[in-house]
C-alpha cells in the first residue's frame, strides 16, 4: 500500500523545519542562557527582549519590518529555496518511491500552489520539461533549468546551473538529521 503523498510532504516539511530551527538556534541565544552567545565568542544577529518569548519566530526575525500578507515574490523566493534545498538533500541513488514522491510533489505544487497564475504556469513548465529525478545531480540541474524557464518568463536573470551545488548545497545538520536517506519516522507517532 502506497503512502499518502501529502503525508510524505508533511514529513519532509517537518524535517526541514527541524533543521531550520536547529540552525536558527545558532544565531538566537536561548532565554535561559542569555550569555551563551558571548561564551562561545559568537555575536547574536538578533537581540531578544523580555516580550519576545510571546512573539512568533517570524515576528522576531522581522523586527523593524512592516508586517502584512506574504507577497507573490516572497512566496516564490521561499518556494524556490525550499525546492532547491530539497534537491540538494535528494539522494544520489533514490529509491523508486523517492522518484515517484518528488514527481508527485511537483504535480501537487502545480495544482495547489497558492498563486493560481503561478501554479498554471508551473504546470505548463513541467509538462514541457518532465521531472528528471534519477539522481541528486540530475534533479538539482533539472530544477535549476525549470527555475530559469520561470525566471526568463518574468524577465529575470538566469542562474548558471553549473553553480547550483555552490548556491544550494547540502544543509549542515548534525548527525545527518537533514539527510533524506536517514531513518524514516512514523508519521502517527510524530503527530501525537
Amino acid at each position: 500500500m502506497s503512502e499518502n503523498p501529502l503525508q510524505l510532504l508533511f514529513q519532509g516539511f517537518s524535517k526541514v523545519s527541524a533543521c531550520i530551527q536547529t540552525n536558527l538556534s545558532h544565531f538566537i541565544p536561548r532565554r535561559e542562557e542569555p550569555s551563551s552567545a558571548l561564551s562561545t565568542n559568537k555575536t547574536p544577529l538578533i537581540t531578544l527582549s523580555a516580550a519576545d518569548h510571546l512573539r512568533q519566530p517570524g515576528e522576531i526575525l522581522n523586527k523593524g519590518k512592516s508586517s502584512g500578507p506574504t507577497t507573490k515574490e516572497e512566496l516564490g523566493r521561499a518556494t524556490w529555496t525550499f525546492l532547491h534545498t530539497l534537491a540538494a538533500q535528494y539522494p544520489e541513488k533514490p529509491t523508486r518511491q523517492q522518484k515517484k514522491d518528488v514527481k508527485e510533489l511537483m504535480a501537487i505544487l502545480s495544482r495547489m500552489y497558492p498563486c493560481k497564475e503561478c501554479a498554471d504556469h508551473f504546470k505548463e513548465v513541467i509538462r514541457a520539461n518532465p521531472v528528471q529525478a534519477g539522481s541528486q545531480d540530475e534533479f538539482s540541474h533539472w530544477l535549476c533549468h525549470v527555475h530559469n524557464v520561470v525566471n526568463r518568463s518574468l524577465g529575470k536573470l538566469v542562474f548558471p546551473c553549473e553553480r547550483v551545488d555552490a548556491r544550494w548545497g547540502k544543509l549542515e545538520c548534525e548527525q545527518r538529521a537533514c539527510d533524506l536517506q536517514g531513518t524514516t519516522m512514523d508519521f502517527k507517532s510524530e503527530s501525537q
